[in-house]
């Protein structure tokens, strides 16, 4: 099999790709949950003029890639490892987003200094997070999914008659989730409707596998320690975020040594769609910039 994909040491197969200048500087994009490699990012052009290659990806179950039933958030530390060897880089940023975040912190991590920062927007912290009230301020939806973590049968049939809605008419998707955030959200997702619908298409193509495995690695250790990621971490979140709600990276920048945290008021959780070309140039050291394109794939939650 050609590239993009990338056969893992135990035999799967994972669908990624790469955008901007092959000569950039890489910085690997972990999406959120449910989505695909055809996630949030700035146009292709605007990297190219930034000098930043960015490498999206499908986690096991998403899109291409091929599923790993059981897995940790830390596995996802090997797979990208696995896509950089592949593309031959030593050393490489990590950005992740919502159902992202955990498994970009995990390569920060387990990579070690292979990975030079690490960028982590909206995301959730540990369902054991000690002091923390997990699910205060949460979207209903998102409540339940976690709560039927607990019965597996359970989670199963709700995601799967979830995902074949979504892939037959992704809009489903997007009117479940209208009614749970703000206006200011919606107003991004409703200008984004269209990139909405391909990444949500793409990231049930093969079911709701990668979903299913998400949840239940988010309900169970992440398989790493916090305390042991050494290069430097930034935390962004908006104070109105109704799915990962900003008290989870306030817990989050208590436990990373490296941490800063930014937190923008009335900015939700699809805000993060908008702020991540600057966090791009965070990772890379360049001096950030505010106003950005998205690309003509942008992404899911």
């Amino acid at each position: 099999m050609d590239l993009p994909y990338v056969e893992t040491p135990d035999g799967r197969w994972l669908a990624f790709e790469s955008t901007g200048p092959d000569d950039g500087v890489p910085v690997v994009l972990c999406h959120g949950m449910p989505g695909s490699k055809a996630g949030p990012r700035p146009r292709p052009m605007r990297l190219h003029s930034l000098g930043i290659r960015l490498i999206s990806y499908d986690r096991p179950g998403y899109g291409g890639s091929t599923r790993k039933q059981g897995r940790s958030v830390a596995d996802a530390a090997a797979d990208v490892a696995a896509i950089a060897d592949q593309l031959e880089l030593a050393k490489f940023a990590v950005v992740g987003r919502s159902g992202g975040g955990p498994h970009a912190l995990a390569c920060a991590e387990l990579l070690g200094n292979r990975v030079t920062r690490t960028a982590v927007l909206v995301s959730i912290a540990p369902a054991t997070a000690d002091g923390l009230d997990w699910s205060d301020g949460m979207a209903p939806s998102n409540v339940e999914a976690y709560e039927q973590a607990k019965t597996e049968e359970a989670l199963i049939q709700t995601l799967t008659a979830r995902a074949e809605a979504m892939r037959d008419d992704p809009e489903t998707m997007l009117n479940f989730l209208k009614p749970q955030m703000g206006e200011r959200d919606w107003a991004i997702v409703d200008d984004m409707r269209r990139q909405l619908h391909e990444a949500y298409r793409e990231a049930v193509q093969g079911g709701p596998g990668g979903w299913i495995d998400d949840v239940l690695a988010f309900r169970k250790p992440w398989g790493f320690a916090l305390t042991g990621i050494k290069t430097p971490v930034r935390l962004w979140h908006g104070d109105d975020d109704t799915f990962s709600p900003v008290s989870h990276s306030r817990w989050l920048k208590d436990r990373l040594p490296t941490a800063e945290l930014e937190v923008q008021v009335g900015k939700g959780h699809f805000a993060a769609m908008e702020t991540l070309p600057r966090m791009l140039q965070w990772c890379v050291g360049q001096a950030e910039q505010t106003e950005f394109a998205l690309g003509p794939s942008a992404g899911a939650a």
